[in-house]
């Protein structure tokens, strides 16, 4: 998808600076990706191959973290580069070993393992694919390069047939660079300590604009599998009711040979039964007396309905089956509701992280299963991915469970600005010419008013001097605004829509966490990124969320439902809880008088550390994190029958972030523990969200429980 990529070494004061990887002519080959990212699933043509397990690992740890690639270590096995230790895959690596080099590194990581192709494989067609790995990655079989991705939380792979042995051991290599820059998502930057008095020469330090741990690796499975010649290669399902029916729309695209084909097209329910079938790649199904997808909190009897889009393709080449789990449901925004399947839903959320002890953000099927049972515990319907794409293991439990998630792109802290849009603002209205929008997103740079506040002369002056370059360069900086930014944004959403489009959990799309939508540049930029979701999928809401104020955002116009993150009685008047009922209202309502459009708390919460006790309350004790939450939700209580759908809580459990005074062994916010004990605020919450259910029209949970702290 990208022309190539430069390894980049930057002389800094004659120190050797990072050799960080810069993209180059970043644009998208097509609007759409051209080819589907169907999870591996073994069938009756399809085989898998699952190559996790220990791997050889070493970093490049060089001044200029570029030896691996001036000494081409991927031309030889790893052991024979220098030391290798063992490395769990799927894990991080970070927190694997009691080397704090290693821990904090920055730059590429190297892997490598040997494994045998199946000798009866020869025939068929056969796939490398990687669940996710952070953040940028290239991969040679047999010493060959295959494949590379920008970004990490997304799967990627590639046809490996012409790189294989079956005679023979294969090895597979793996470089994967965690450097965030401006042009990343999530952005970051590198800081260099240039002072050679008080650091060494070529320090340096990554600098995050997120608030989490940037944990590093192979995060998911790495799988081979394999097709026949002809494949079914993508199926995209969009569904609706009517009355007691449900109508499945389907798309299906296969690959291979343009032999000729035939298809067969099922629906299964559960108990194995077809209950609507066709033979074309395209067309609408109906489902008689259909048993719809529901939230567990609004059908308890039977939440999460499955049913199984079964493929059958027939070509001379031989056949391919291959089941796609969906369920039958809609969601709609009508008015200040936010509507699954017609019936008004409210999210008792919780906000997450992959993050835990030892594995990072490593994919960990017990700690998915402790999760969900932990969310069911708590009466929680809903999760947002924050903020970043989930493992497709676990999205599949909210799909199974009957949990809702809002789907987030890994877009958190956008919020640099170039220098040259700076002094656009600054100066007046730039028309940009054609030629610096050639292959670039943006449509509207001259449509935004500046800053008025300049004398005549001046602006024509200062125009003349940077005009020329200003063409050239506006939104081609590579900054969080950039076209760089903005291009590989766009592909990040094909990615996740890709992925998750087929999905009854995912009821919202999230186009990133806190970005700076005050800032006039963010208004043509979002616009853009939301618009072309929606190109790419109708059926759902389309968001980001905000923590800007209502009379300053710029974007906030072009969502369908608004989201914002508040933290009245922490960052901003600190301890005083008697406030926060006035605030959080007067906001609220503000926002919803602007914008007349339904409305989530994202995030609220407060730093606890478990064990800590004052009365009266105190910050950081169990006692605070109680009356924080009580006051939001008594606020809450008189916005959420009217235009307030959904509550948030900051965070299910604690997690890990980047070393600083503010953070003592990470953001401590969670309700739960990091090792998922509950602090007094998880009875709290699991009080209200039952509560709650049990007093809406659509469920029937066995008791009521009240939490008298």
């Amino acid at each position: 998808m990208y022309a190539r990529v430069k390894f980049l070494h930057i002389n800094m004061n004659s120190f050797q600076a990072l050799a960080i990887y810069v993209m180059v002519a970043l644009v998208p080959t097509s609007a759409v990706l051209d080819r589907g990212m169907l999870y591996p699933r073994s069938s009756e043509s399809r085989s898998l191959f699952n190559l996790d397990g220990m791997w050889n690992f070493r970093v490049d740890a060089s001044p200029s973290r570029n030896d691996s690639f001036d000494k081409k270590w991927y031309l030889q096995p790893l052991d024979k580069t220098g030391s290798v230790i063992p490395m769990p895959v799927p894990s991080s690596y970070n927190d694997i070993t009691q080397d704090k080099s290693i821990r904090d590194f920055v730059g590429w990581a190297w892997y490598d393992r040997q494994f045998y192709t199946p000798a009866t494989w020869n025939s068929q067609r056969i796939v490398l694919r990687f669940g996710s790995a952070h953040y940028y990655t290239i991969v040679w079989v047999n010493y060959q390069e295959v494949m590379r991705h920008d970004g990490g939380h997304l799967p990627f792979e590639a046809e490996v047939n012409s790189y294989l042995y079956f005679d023979r051991v294969n090895r597979v290599t793996v470089a994967v660079n965690n450097t965030l820059t401006s042009t990343t998502l999530p952005p970051g930057s590198i800081t260099y300590k240039a002072d050679p008095n008080m650091y060494p020469p070529g320090y340096f330090v990554q600098d995050l604009q997120m608030d989490f741990f940037n944990y590093a690796g192979i995060h998911r499975h790495v799988t081979l599998y394999s097709t026949p010649r002809v494949y079914v290669d993508d199926i995209t399902i969009v569904t609706d009711i009517f009355k007691e029916n449900g109508i499945v729309n389907y798309t299906i695209k296969t690959g291979g040979p343009s032999d000729q084909i035939s298809l067969k097209v099922e629906v299964v329910d559960k108990d194995e039964k077809v209950v609507a079938s066709s033979t074309k790649n395209q067309s609408s199904l109906i489902v008689h007396n259909a048993r719809y997808w529901w939230p567990y909190t609004m059908n308890p009897k039977m939440p999460g309905y499955m049913y199984t889009l079964r493929v059958t393709l027939v070509s001379v080449n031989g056949t391919d089956v291959y089941r796609q789990p969906f369920g039958i449901r809609t969601v709609r925004v009508l008015g200040s509701k936010l509507l699954i399947n017609q019936d008004p839903f409210y999210c008792l959320g919780v906000n997450k992280h992959e993050d835990f002890d030892i594995r990072g953000k490593g994919l960990d099927y017990a700690l998915i299963a402790k999760d969900f049972n932990l969310m069911k515990w708590l009466g929680a319907n809903c999760f947002r991915t924050s903020h970043y794409p989930y493992a497709e293991e676990l999205m599949d439990q909210a799909d199974q469970q009957g949990i809702v998630v809002i789907d987030e792109s890994p877009g958190v802290g956008i919020g640099k600005i170039s220098k040259a849009a700076t002094k656009y603002y600054k100066l007046g209205k730039l028309k940009c010419s054609k030629r610096s929008m050639e292959n670039v997103y943006f449509q509207e740079c001259q449509k935004h008013q500046p800053n008025k506040r300049r004398i005549k002369e001046q602006v024509k002056n200062r125009k003349k001097k940077v005009k020329k370059k200003m063409k050239s360069e506006f939104f081609k900086r590579d900054e969080n605004f950039g076209n760089v930014s903005l291009a590989h944004h766009l592909e990040v959403m094909e990615e996740l829509v890709r992925r998750d489009k087929n999905r009854p959990s995912v009821i919202i799309w999230s186009v990133a966490n806190e970005p700076a939508t005050n800032k006039p540049i963010a208004e043509p930029y979002f616009k853009t990124v939301l618009n072309h979701v929606r190109s790419l999928d109708l059926s759902r809401p389309v968001t980001f969320v905000c923590n800007q104020n209502f009379n300053n955002d710029v974007a906030i116009p072009y969502v369908d439902i608004i989201l914002v993150n508040r933290y009245y009685g922490w960052y901003s008047d600190t301890g005083h809880t008697e406030l926060i009922q006035r605030q959080l209202e007067y906001d609220f309502r503000q926002w919803h008088q602007k914008y007349a459009k339904p409305m989530i708390l994202s995030e609220y919460g407060a730093d606890t550390v478990p064990g800590i006790h004052r009365d009266p309350s105190f910050v950081f004790s169990e006692e605070y994190q109680v009356e924080f939450l009580q006051e939001y939700h008594q606020a809450l209580d008189t916005m959420r029958r009217d235009f307030v759908v959904g509550e948030m809580v900051w965070n299910f459990a604690d997690f890990m972030t980047a070393q600083g005074i503010t953070r003592v062994l990470g953001n401590r916010k969670g309700i739960f523990t990091r090792d998922r004990q509950p602090k007094m605020s998880a009875h709290v919450l699991r009080s209200r969200y039952l509560n709650i259910a049990n007093n809406t029209h659509y469920s029937n949970f066995e008791g009521t429980l009240y939490f008298v702290p």
